[in-house]
């Protein structure tokens, strides 16, 4: 039975010729790719004074076993072999060649026509021309390989039309022989061959091959006549597997008539990496391939006449895109009778679900999807499984179904680490499960939620983003596990239960541990980034207030005690505020200032969400505009606190404008810088203040012991002091008042007055 699926087949393919490219003995890797590139560059040829045209499909595996199946579907036997060889020395050439040979008979009786080619051998034999043999004295001086393989094609395209014309012509009397997959071969033996059910059926066998080989020759309309006719004798004779591929055949020419762009699509133009997905398939339908001219000037010796089924016309017997899709479900039904036959019918899912695309049905190329999931074939590989889930994924993709093509994705990265590998691939398990992220409704960037509402599915996010930390860990990259982690507790807080708040974090310190968390963009190997992941809600802050500076320390504007300005360039004009980006709240004009080399402080309103005490290691201010001394605060929360103060100082070191832009928090061993422009609920009393440069500080004191109480309550302009003196009628007391200035400026100028109030 076959036994390996071909997941990037589509309709098209039906009118391939296939030609396997391998290496003879040792070749360097890079070298037979770099000949192989140019092989399969040729990939389309124009037939000389027709319309017709070739369509080459090239591999470089291809399982012998699926060879056999080529009677039943020719584009799936091995019509053309290259190989490609090193050969330094004329001692060597013997031996090469007979494993050419050897090669040659592992496709056998299949193939039409073969080549060599030689790379480094010089001399003689290399003179001698021959034409299954090319020489190439070494893989940078091949110029001719297109031309040979030109060449090449046209031999395969005389030996095709040989054969088709031959079982073309109805030659009537001889015995039309049966056609045969590899597994009916045995329920055949001691069959009545004179009856007439078996000669129809032999007919119906033929008329279908026919029909492939047409398609192949590039006679489209010819090969729907054949296919048309092969589906009336097999529904006739209930050939149920062959009247399937018969259908296949009629929707695979249908389909090249409807869409002459193909079907195939490069799957892989999502992926970064772009472009088609081998080298294989990415040409098959591009244009600007090496086109070819054959002559068959060459074949009309043998009394065969230029095509002219070109002229026919478009064919009547073309079916619509509607009739296709039916076409297809049927032929996959009769498929499904044979437990053998689950490659050919897992195939025909595929291209069906291919064609569905084009055609913008999702939800019938789904259920054809869904089936294909379900068809048994071998116990398959792991790296089997892996291209099959991926494939899947990216037809799910193809259709619209992202949050399916996201599973089946993660299935495929799954599949990497399986148990069963002796060395799990985690690198391309990682990879794999980043591409699922769109379809869960998940990004890399916490900004995508912060706003409003949560997306998607938190359970199996919370599940995608523990496996990514997993994958990380395995891949030995303890940064990549904080990001991941912190990301989770960052977005995911709010679905966690109180238990696994206290593992992921526990997780989280063990990792931050060895490779603290910080703000840095990481950048994977292939150019994908992370962005940081700040801890705004470890802890929550509600407000965030601007505090004057205790009364004492507040700067008083001087007025002139004699009645003129002491200055007209005062140095206190308020300068109106520059506008802030956030709104109304953020550029409140503060009618108060801070001074220079003074410390200011700020108060936030803060609480702890989490079901255990939070320590916030250093937590600081985040300030622009003035040159700013930071003094962190370390702090303990209790568990879900409720709301909070926390005052946060720092000395401005300059005079202008400061702005509060945010706070930085240590916390479980990630750094954090929180930006208030990113925090959606918090109330400010605006966060941009004047610093006016430092100023001398005065201090009044008196010989007189204070007062127990003031007579008059001060206006809170002024800085009184108040002192009490006890005096009999006519005694005089002297009293000395001090002026001391105990800031750091020195006071230029100063003006006293006294005055005496007479109240009784």
């Amino acid at each position: 039975k076959m036994s390996v699926p071909d997941y990037m087949q589509c309709a098209e393919d039906h009118q391939t010729l296939l030609v396997v490219v391998q290496p003879i003995g040792i070749v360097p890797e890079e070298s037979f790719f770099r000949i192989y590139k140019r092989i399969s560059a040729v990939s389309q040829v124009n037939v000389r004074d027709s319309q017709r045209v070739l369509y080459i499909r090239y591999r470089h595996h291809y399982p012998p076993e699926n060879n056999e199946w080529g009677d039943f579907q020719t584009h799936r036997k091995v019509v053309g072999l290259i190989t490609i060889t090193d050969c330094s020395s004329a001692k060597e050439w013997p031996q090469t060649f007979e494993k050419f040979h050897l090669q040659k008979e592992m496709y056998g009786p299949t193939l039409y026509d073969s080549r060599l080619f030689v790379f480094g051998l010089q001399g003689e034999i290399a003179e001698q021309p021959r034409t299954d043999v090319a020489f190439y004295p070494s893989y940078d001086e091949c110029e001719t390989v297109e031309k040979r393989i030109e060449d090449f094609i046209e031999s395969l395209f005389i030996v095709l039309e040989s054969k088709r014309l031959d079982r073309a012509t109805d030659k009537s009397g001889d015995k039309i022989p049966l056609l045969c997959v590899p597994f009916e071969k045995k329920d055949f033996v001691g069959l009545d061959t004179d009856s007439r059910h078996y000669k129809k059926r032999c007919q119906g066998r033929m008329r279908k091959h026919v029909g492939d080989l047409c398609l192949q020759a590039g006679m489209l309309q010819d090969s729907l006549v054949h296919y048309h006719m092969a589906v009336e004798l097999l529904r006739s004779v209930n050939d149920f597997l062959w009247l399937g591929a018969a259908l296949e055949g009629l929707c695979s020419a249908s389909v090249i008539y409807h869409y002459p762009g193909g079907t195939g699509g490069k799957v892989g133009s999502r992926r970064a990496q772009g472009g088609s997905f081998s080298a294989e398939t990415g040409n098959r339908h591009r244009p600007g391939a090496q086109e070819v001219l054959i002559d068959p000037g060459a074949l009309t010796s043998n009394g065969i006449n230029a095509d002219t089924s070109a002229e026919i016309g478009r064919a009547k017997n073309c079916l619509s895109p509607e009739d296709i899709i039916d076409k297809y479900k049927e032929a996959i039904s009769y498929y499904g009778k044979y437990k053998n036959a689950g490659v050919i019918e897992l195939e025909a899912c595929v291209k069906a679900v291919r064609v569905l695309a084009i055609q913008k049905r999702s939800m019938e190329a789904s259920e054809f999807l869904q089936n294909a999931v379900y068809i048994n074939l071998r116990q398959l590989s792991e790296e089997e499984k892996i291209q099959r889930y991926s494939i899947l994924s990216e037809l799910y993709e193809r259709i619209g179904f992202h949050r399916k093509s996201a599973f089946f994705k993660r299935i495929a990265a799954m599949q990497c680490a399986a148990p069963s590998i002796p060395e799990p691939g985690w690198r391309a398990c990682y990879k794999l499960l980043l591409e699922t992220l769109p379809g869960y409704s998940l990004s890399l960037d916490p900004q995508d939620f912060s706003k409003g509402t949560h997306r998607g599915w938190a359970a199996v996010q919370m599940r995608l983003l523990h496996e990514l930390v997993y994958a990380s860990r395995r891949m030995g990259n303890p940064a990549l596990c904080v990001r991941h982690l912190s990301f989770l507790l960052q977005t995911m807080l709010d679905f966690l239960s109180d238990q696994e708040k206290k593992d992921v974090t526990q997780s989280l310190e063990s990792y931050t541990a060895k490779c603290p968390g910080t703000m840095e963009v990481i950048t994977l190997p292939d150019g994908l980034k992370l962005p940081p992941v700040p801890f705004t809600k470890l802890p929550i802050v509600r407000s965030v207030k601007l505090l004057n500076l205790p009364t004492s320390l507040r700067p008083h504007k001087m007025k002139s005690l004699l009645g003129q300005n002491v200055s007209t360039k005062s140095p206190f004009i308020y300068s109106p505020i520059i506008a802030h980006s956030r709104g109304e709240e953020r550029n409140k004009k503060i009618d108060f200032q801070w001074v220079q080399g003074d410390v200011c402080e700020v108060q936030l309103m803060v609480y702890n969400p989490m079901p255990f005490e939070l320590r916030v290691e250093n937590m600081g201010l985040l300030t622009t505009g003035v040159e700013f001394e930071s003094l962190p605060a370390a702090l303990s929360l209790p568990a879900e606190s409720g709301l909070y103060p926390v005052t946060l100082v720092g000395v401005p070191q300059t005079t202008g404008q400061i702005t509060v832009n945010g706070y930085h928090t240590s916390v479980f061993g990630v750094f954090s810088d929180c930006l208030l422009d990113n925090l959606p609920g918090v109330k400010t009393n605006g966060c941009a203040v004047e610093v006016i440069p430092a100023l001398p500080r005065l201090q009044i004191s008196t010989s007189l012991p204070r007062s127990a109480h003031t007579l008059q309550p001060s206006s809170g302009d002024e800085i009184s002091t108040n002192v009490s003196v006890q005096l009999y009628n006519g005694e005089t007391q002297q009293l000395i008042i001090k002026l001391e200035n105990i800031g750091t400026e020195p006071l230029e100028k100063l003006e006293v007055t006294a005055k005496t109030v007479n109240t009784k």
